[in-house]
């Protein structure tokens, strides 16, 4: 995990799909997938909230913890969505980072999204390691966590 790869929001990118799939150069291997380097690596400063906030689309912020407003509706929006569909809370990842600082936070992510198998990066869309589950998303590529 690096620290690049956290978004503003409290996302972290290096779960993503998208950037699993780039990562791994997944589209030699049969799965057509947008790549996508994170939020920072873009030089996007943030884009999920760029055009609705102009303190983390703008750099104004390094995270929207430092904001006066958080969490704000947006960010609560975005976190009710990840929470429920991707088993991922940007506002305890927020919380989490403000707390104890970011070394312990990527320590904390490794171990939770470790995959059991091959040690890799577990995708917080679908539940997958796409090392060792790459099959099941050539077969399905809108596998969601837990379908059969």
């Amino acid at each position: 995990m690096k620290e690049e790869l956290i978004a503003p929001c409290g996302i972290n990118c290096a779960l993503c799909v998208s950037y699993l799939a780039m990562k791994n150069d997944l589209n030699k291997k049969g799965f057509n997938k947008s790549y996508c380097a994170g939020c920072r690596p873009r030089g996007k400063n943030c884009a999920y909230m760029k055009k609705q906030c102009k303190l983390p689309g703008e750099g104004l912020v390094r995270f929207c913890y430092e904001c006066k407003d958080f969490p704000c509706k947006r960010i609560k929006n975005l976190d009710r969505r990840y929470s429920t569909k991707y088993h991922e809370s940007n506002i305890e990842n927020l919380q989490f980072i403000k707390q104890h600082g970011m070394y312990e936070f990527l320590i904390k992510q490794a171990d939770e999204w470790r995959c059991k198998k091959c040690g890799d990066v577990i995708c917080c869309h679908n539940g997958l390691c796409l090392k060792c589950d790459l099959d099941v998303l050539i077969k399905n590529k809108k596998y969601r966590w837990g379908e059969e």
